[in-house]
C-alpha cells in the first residue's frame, strides 16, 4: 500500500502554518458544515451538546452536523462514503478497523498533527497502534475500554484471599474460591480476548507479519504458554468449554451470587446489579494480573480511533474537531460523562475517582489490538480461535489444535 504524505504548494503551506491547519480567514459571512459520524453510545447527548456549543462558539462560521450510526452495517457505509464524491469529514470507527479503511488508500495522513498537536507518544499502545499502517497515523486515538476482574468482595472475605498481585497467585487464590459450591471465576471456554491477553502477556502473538505476508502464530511456545494458563484459570469454574461470554451472558451468571469473579469491562455492571441489587456494594475490581507484581497483564484494547476521509470537504474544520476531541479538555469530560478509560496514559488521572475505570486504565497501559491486517475483520468473521480453544480445553493436543488453527488465520488473511 502507498505511504502517503500531503504535499502542498509553499504559499498553501504558509497559509496553513498560519492558520493552524485549521479554517483559513474567510469574509466571516460563510458559514461552514462540518459533517461528523459518531457511533451510537459512545456519548451522551448531553456531552454532545455542551461539545457543539463550545466548539461553535470557539470557531466563528463553523457548524457541526452529527449523525449518529449504528454498528450494525457500518463497514460498507463507511467505505462507501470513503470512495464517494465526498462524504463525511470526521468518522469514528472502531480501533481495530482502521486498517481496513486505510487499505482503501482514502484516507487522510494524520502523522504530522499526531505528533506536533497531540501528543502521540503519550497515546494509549491499544489505540495509537492500530492507526498507524506503513508508518502513517490515520487514525487519533479518542477512547479506550478493556477487561479487568470483577469480583465478589463477600466470597473473596470468607476465603481469606485479596486481589492478587501475579498470575501466579491468582491460580492459588482461584482455587481457594472454589469450594462450598461457590465457582472461584466463571470464565467462558471462548473467551478468545481474554486469551489474546496471556499470548501477549508471555511474548506471543496472534499472528505476525513477515515481510508482508501475515500468519498465524498460534502455535508459538509463548502462544501455547497463554492457552495453558487460561486452561488451568477455566478449570476452576463451571463455564462451558463450547461457548463464550456471551452465551449464556456471564453477567447475569456472576449475578446470582455464588460466583467470585469474573472478567469483563465495566459495562457489566449494570447488568449484574439489575439482576441482583444486593451486590451494588459488594463488587470490587481489580487489573488481571500479569506474570510480575506490579505489571497488570497485557489487554486486549477496545474503543474508538476518529479518522478523515481525504474526500473530507471540510478537511481544515475537521482536522479542529479532532484535535478537541482527543484533547485533554475534551478527554476529561468524555470519561467523566462515558466512563471510558482517556486516550493517553498521563490522564488516568481524571477517572482517578471512577473505581471501575480506574482499574481499567491500569490495564489499559500495558493495552494491544488485534493484528494490524486489512483482513482480520475476516478471521473474527469466522474466527478459528474459538474452537482452537474449545479443542484445548477438551484434552486434544494443544500443539496440532494450534497449528490448524493458525493455518486457518494464515489463510484467511492472506486472502
Amino acid at each position: 500500500m502507498k505511504n502517503r504524505r500531503l504535499v502542498c504548494p509553499p504559499a498553501v503551506v504558509c497559509a496553513l502554518l498560519l492558520s493552524g491547519c485549521g479554517l483559513l480567514p474567510g469574509d466571516g459571512n460563510t458559514t461552514r458544515t462540518v459533517n461528523i459520524w459518531l457511533m451510537r453510545d459512545s456519548v451522551s447527548d448531553d456531552f454532545l451538546q455542551r461539545f457543539t456549543e463550545s466548539f461553535e462558539a470557539e470557531h466563528h462560521g463553523v457548524e457541526l452536523n452529527v449523525t449518529i450510526q449504528d454498528w450494525t452495517g457500518i463497514g460498507k457505509k463507511v467505505t462507501d462514503a470513503l470512495n464517494g464524491p465526498g462524504g463525511p469529514d470526521v468518522i469514528e470507527v472502531g480501533n481495530t478497523q482502521v486498517a481496513q479503511y486505510a487499505d482503501t488508500e482514502k484516507l487522510y495522513d494524520l502523522t504530522l498533527e499526531s505528533v506536533r498537536d497531540l501528543g502521540s507518544e503519550d497515546w494509549l499502545p491499544g489505540l495509537a497502534e492500530p492507526g498507524n499502517v506503513d508508518g502513517a497515523q490515520y487514525g487519533i486515538p479518542w477512547y479506550a475500554a478493556n477487561r479487568i476482574v470483577i469480583y465478589n468482595k463477600d466470597l473473596f472475605a470468607d476465603a481469606g484471599v485479596k486481589p492478587p498481585a501475579t498470575r501466579a497467585q491468582w491460580l492459588d487464590d482461584t482455587e481457594k474460591l472454589n469450594r462450598d459450591g461457590t465457582q472461584g471465576i466463571y470464565l467462558a471456554g471462548q473467551d478468545w480476548y481474554t486469551l489474546s491477553g496471556f499470548i501477549w502477556d508471555e511474548g506471543g502473538e496472534l499472528a505476525v507479519d513477515r515481510g508482508g505476508l501475515w500468519a498465524g502464530a498460534l502455535d508459538s511456545p509463548a502462544a501455547l504458554r497463554g492457552m495453558d494458563f487460561y486452561k488451568k484459570l477455566q478449570a476452576l469454574g463451571k463455564g462451558r468449554k463450547d461457548a463464550d461470554e456471551q452465551n449464556p451472558p456471564q453477567a447475569e451468571i456472576f449475578a446470582k451470587g455464588d460466583v467470585a469473579q469474573i472478567i469483563a469491562t465495566p459495562s457489566a455492571l449494570p447488568v449484574i446489579t439489575k439482576a441482583n441489587p444486593g451486590l451494588k456494594d459488594k463488587l470490587g475490581f481489580f487489573p488481571i494480573p500479569g506474570l510480575k507484581a506490579g505489571q497488570p497483564c497485557a489487554v486486549f484494547t477496545g474503543g474508538s480511533d476518529l479518522i478523515i476521509p481525504e474526500n473530507a470537504p471540510e478537511r481544515g474544520a475537521a482536522l479542529d474537531v479532532v484535535k478537541a476531541l482527543a484533547g485533554e479538555k475534551w478527554q476529561g469530560e468524555l470519561a467523566r460523562a462515558m466512563n471510558y478509560v482517556p486516550n493517553k496514559t498521563s490522564l488516568a488521572s481524571l477517572v482517578a475517582h471512577q473505581e471501575a475505570t480506574a482499574t481499567m486504565a491500569l490495564g489499559a497501559a500495558r493495552g494491544r489490538a488485534t493484528p494490524n491486517s486489512p483482513q482480520w475483520a475476516d478471521v473474527e468473521a469466522d474466527n478459528p480461535i474459538k474452537p482452537y480453544m474449545t479443542a484445548v480445553l477438551s484434552g486434544e493436543d494443544p500443539r496440532q489444535a494450534a497449528r490448524d488453527a493458525s493455518e486457518r488465520i494464515t489463510d484467511t488473511l492472506a486472502e
